[in-house]
């Protein structure tokens, strides 16, 4: 049997575990550089691109941090192109800041059904996603409602690559955890079944969730401008309870 033949019999969905496998041994092994993944295999829109207001206040945080956090949007809609996907982010970024009063839109990064990587807070600020891990952690927004379907497989793929090059270029800790909103406080997010496919993912942490493992002690290392706990830092995001 020649190999495209091997190829063409093979399942799909394990093919790409099987080559993502491959590609994240290549990365870890230094055979793909950090900025190799990150210019040719995500595309990262800037706070320039989608229109993004300033913050009315940045608070820091110090890297690596040991917490990944997915969230979804449930509002707004999954978007497809990327003038849906910027509208999607001055959505929310004009729902947290005037609705919310925070002081930007509250997640560190969204992610677009795009297959782009739309940059909120960024690497090193204090996010506003998930109780008692805001300046601990990338809280990564998957833009739509992804209660009773999964977002795209390109999409999801986006999200693992984005991850990883966080990893590669320092930014998250290469043990990090890795949960979902729900774990943290009582929220549907970041809906059943995409909390269902994370829990497939490597780094996942099954052990912490809000009945159970009291969250961390809040990092004070590394924070501009952090006063008290109960601020803006230690907020929580989503759209509305979902």
């Amino acid at each position: 049997m020649c190999k495209i033949d091997v190829i063409t019999t093979m399942n799909e969905a394990f093919l790409k575990e099987w080559l993502l496998l491959i590609y994240y041994t290549t990365a870890s092994m230094g055979l793909i550089t950090g900025k190799c993944v990150l210019d040719k295999e995500v595309e990262i829109v800037s706070r320039d691109e989608w229109g993004a207001r300033p913050p009315t206040s940045v608070e820091t945080m110090r890297n690596p941090v040991p917490y990944v956090v997915i969230h979804h949007s449930y509002i707004p809609a999954a978007c497809s192109s990327k003038e849906d996907c910027v509208a999607a982010m001055q959505w929310m970024q004009n729902y947290h800041q005037f609705n919310r009063s925070w002081n930007d839109v509250g997640y560190s990064f969204a992610s677009g059904g795009d297959n782009r990587i739309y940059t909120g807070r960024g690497w090193s600020t204090v996010g506003a996603h998930a109780p008692g891990f805001n300046n601990q952690s990338i809280g990564i927004c998957t833009i739509g409602d992804w209660t009773a379907k999964l977002p795209p497989q390109e999409q999801l793929e986006t999200i693992r690559r984005f991850i990883h090059q966080g990893v590669v270029e320092g930014y998250i800790d290469e043990n990090y955890k890795l949960i979902g909103h729900r774990q943290v406080r009582e929220t549907e997010c970041p809906g059943d079944a995409l909390f269902a496919e994370i829990q497939t993912w490597p780094h996942f942490d099954p052990s912490l969730n809000i009945t159970g493992e009291a969250a961390p002690t809040i990092r004070k290392e590394g924070l501009a401008s952090v006063k008290t706990v109960g601020g803006e830092a230690d907020k929580t995001t989503g759209n509305s309870l979902k």
